[in-house]
């Protein structure tokens, strides 16, 4: 497995800086998610950005994994809107462009996987229409991540459509695509389910092909830094390994990115000595 580290982690810095400080930690590997300051899709200047980037990852020698998850980029004024379950088509399709721009991205920057999530309701559809507008929604976007061989990895959410397990495997019935796999967030299991990570690890086995990483405590969505939480990781790093998983292990602390240089480095001390023990 590589470590890596979140780039919404590093909000307050520019992303060669975010870059070079996460390489000089130590980290293999990166997510990096596009934000208004960070590779944003829209922006006049992308192409003279992405060649930097992929210059530094390079130089770095830097795996990455493209994030989809910033807050305010689509819509200024409502934290994560439009989504794919938007009551709209036009404000669906708005999230579906974005899309295919993250997967021109990463491939423009070799990125094997973008990563995104269900979103939340804004009407009173039923579960089932919801659900029917997210798969529609996941085929057009599986469907243009064909011609750049570039997976889907979906991330269940808290306080979103789909944000447990149960509901996870329910979309997967529901929708199926070679390109179609899982983000796992360490914590948001911790958070929602009720059996031990490692089980749910294991269970999911190849499916998995991104992994995010944080502590927290059963019951509450907060993301924390290591330690101050209640997540076995001795377990979750030998289920890791159980299920041979080789891609990155994101570090997520976005609400610790007014001391980001300081979580990084202990962030990567602590996952370095657990990957050296287990």
């Amino acid at each position: 497995m590589l470590l890596g580290y979140n780039t919404n982690g590093f909000a307050f810095h520019s992303l060669p800086s975010a870059l070079e400080i996460i390489a000089e930690t130590g980290y293999r590997s990166v997510a990096i998610t596009l934000d208004v300051h960070h590779l944003n899709p829209f922006s006049s200047h992308l192409e003279q950005e992405l060649e930097q980037v992929r210059k530094l990852l390079t130089d770095l020698k830097l795996n990455c994994v493209i994030e989809t998850g910033s807050r305010f980029l689509l819509d200024p004024r409502h934290k994560h809107q439009p989504t794919l379950l938007s009551p709209t088509e036009s404000s669906r399709l708005k999230r579906i462009d974005f899309y295919r721009r993250c997967i021109d991205i990463a491939s423009a920057l070799s990125a094997k996987t973008i990563s995104l999530w269900s979103g939340t309701a804004l009407d009173g559809a039923s579960q089932d229409e919801l659900l029917n507008r997210l798969c529609d929604g996941l085929e057009q976007v599986c469907r243009y991540a064909e011609e750049t061989e570039t997976e889907v990895a979906f991330e269940p959410e808290p306080g979103m459509l789909i944000d447990t397990m149960a509901s996870w495997e329910e979309l997967s019935r529901r929708f199926d695509h070679p390109l179609f796999g899982l983000t796992i967030d360490i914590g948001h299991l911790q958070c929602l389910e009720a059996d031990p990570i490692s089980a749910i690890l294991r269970q999911s086995g190849q499916k998995v092909w991104n992994i995010h990483i944080e502590d927290m405590r059963q019951g509450v969505h907060d993301h924390l830094r290591f330690g101050e939480g209640e997540i076995d990781f001795p377990a979750v790093m030998q289920a890791l390994r159980q299920i041979g998983y080789s891609q990155g292990v994101h570090v997520e602390l976005s609400r610790h990115a007014h001391m980001a240089p300081q979580v990084a480095q202990e962030s990567f001390r602590f996952l370095q000595n657990l990957v050296e023990s287990y």
